[in-house]
């Protein structure tokens, strides 16, 4: 059944990811890819639609996941079970939180979960600027360069200097959302 699937397959994710939703985002893609709920280019336009949108982009995807896949029930299940071991961990930790970072286990703990978290942070980043820069979902395939990726993200790290020489500081993430989706209407239509 679709729902129980989604929900115990969020659930997991929710519960073995460290580091936030950025995090996240490659066991979301191995789970989506390996169910074939989506496609890989499907599912790089569902993570610019979850960045692009308010809230945690784990949340957002597994919203968008769950919706594809069955519907409002579907999203429901999805959004529960990738929140609720955050949700039971953070009460947890809240009652003892004192305590456990006295432990010099705990924080042993955690700082070995920071260079996980930024190889997986990574990684995710270089899948996806090789999947939509230059269309390479796997290993062997021949590189084709997307021209108006590359050229939307060349205007857009001009832009960003630009913006930071003229006002001092960078361009504000939701002009970029903003330039960017007005950029990906120019060149994609």
């Amino acid at each position: 059944m679709i729902y129980l699937e989604l929900f115990l397959s969020f659930l997991k994710i929710g519960a073995v990811s460290f580091g936030g939703g950025y995090g996240m985002i490659a066991m979301i893609r191995e789970v989506v890819l390996q169910n074939g709920w989506m496609t890989e280019a499907e599912l790089l336009n569902f993570i610019a639609v979850a960045e692009s949108t308010p809230g945690p982009i784990a949340v957002n995807m597994a919203t968008f996941v769950g919706a594809n896949e069955a519907g409002l029930g579907g999203a429901l299940l999805a959004t529960l079970g990738v929140v609720l071991p955050s949700f039971v961990v953070i009460l947890v930790i809240a009652a003892l939180i004192r305590n456990l970072l006295r432990l010099g286990g705990v924080r042993a703990f955690l700082g070995g979960l920071r260079p996980v978290i930024v190889g997986l942070i990574l990684a995710t980043a270089v899948t996806m600027l090789l999947g939509k820069l230059l269309t390479v979902s796997h290993i062997g395939d021949t590189p084709v360069p997307d021209l108006a990726a590359l050229l939307i993200l060349l205007i857009l790290t001009a832009a960003f200097f630009a913006f930071k020489k003229w006002r001092g500081k960078p361009l504000s993430p939701i002009l970029t959302i903003l330039l960017a989706g007005a950029l990906g209407i120019a060149f994609y239509l």
